[in-house]
């Protein structure tokens, strides 16, 4: 039998009502919290750059670390124009893989090896793939994944270490237990680099003592490209890059650190270097450009993907 006109009209206006009663009642999506992959890899000429979130950490009172001898309405002015609270921060912990082609290079190792693998096995690297460690600097949070879980068992099987001079005898001679549980251990396959030398192939060292001891950089060179790993050179992308005369509570000579933060990033800026710093906010690429005394940090968007 045809429906009326009337009849079809009252049955469709009916429809939405029944379909809320009839249907099921749908379970709430549980929230996941935030989170990103723990790698970032990109071309530089004929090489392939990696780099690994190995850890990140939470700091409560961030001017007892940065800006230590700047005035608390300093340090707020300069976290309020970058959109930043002065109360907390967070810190990223970030290990970088370059590939030559012939070699895997892993600068530094993180705070632990748990957090450096996760990020390795993440990006599809083995440890005993990695062929040479170069260690920028001996604090904990670059040593620490050294050795294993066990403490006595070396993390990249495979590897040879490389390290300053200046930054090795310092820390050999100082008593200090990271260095002595993690990169004693390993002395007999580690060699040594000074201002110029080169652990493999397109890498060159370059002194920027004052971090620590023997703090060193490292220049990344293929195919006419360059990029600048400057590991902790400045801090943060804030309080060190925009105000490079601010101390920093772990730099170990705080005249020699502020005049290295203000020698190097003067040059990538100057000569507009792409940079990896070991402290960025992650993944820890970008460049720089000066702005009044000091320097704005500018992150990466789509430039490295251009070279793929």
């Amino acid at each position: 039998m045809d429906l009326s006109r009337r009849q079809a009209l009252a049955g469709a206006a009916a429809l939405p009502a029944m379909a809320l009663t009839a249907a099921p009642a749908q379970a709430r999506a549980e929230m996941q919290g935030a989170g990103f992959a723990p790698w970032h890899r990109f071309v530089l000429g004929n090489v392939e750059v990696t780099t690994l979130l190995a850890g990140t950490r939470a700091l409560d009172k961030p001017q007892e670390t940065f800006g230590l001898n700047a005035s608390a309405e300093e340090f707020a002015a300069a976290s309020a124009a970058a959109f930043i609270p002065t109360d907390r921060s967070r810190n990223f912990f970030t290990p970088v893989v370059v590939n030559t082609g012939t070699e895997l290079v892993l600068f530094d190792t993180g705070l632990a090896a748990e957090g450096t693998l996760a990020a390795l096995t993440s990006a599809g690297i083995a440890p005993e793939a990695i062929d040479i460690v170069v260690l920028t600097h001996m604090h904990g949070d670059h040593i620490g994944g050294l050795m294993g879980a066990d403490g006595t068992t070396p993390t990249f099987a495979n590897a040879r270490y490389v390290a300053g001079a200046v930054e090795h005898n310092h820390w050999s001679a100082a008593g200090n237990e990271g260095f002595d549980r993690n990169v004693r251990p390993l002395n007999e396959r580690m060699s040594f680099v000074e201002n110029g030398g080169s652990p493999a192939a397109g890498l060159t060292a370059m002194e920027a003592f004052g971090h620590s001891p023997g703090h060193m950089t490292y220049m990344v060179e293929s195919a006419g490209q360059r990029l600048m790993l400057t590991a902790d050179t400045a801090n943060h992308y804030v309080w060190s890059l925009a105000h490079p005369d601010w101390e920093v509570r772990f730099d170990a000579d705080k005249p020699a650190a502020a005049a290295v933060r203000r020698r190097i990033f003067g040059m990538i800026a100057a000569e507009r270097i792409p940079f990896i710093g070991y402290h960025m906010p992650f993944p820890g690429l970008g460049f720089v450009e000066t702005a009044g005394d000091g320097f704005r940090y500018v992150p990466a968007s789509y430039q490295m993907m251009l070279n793929g």
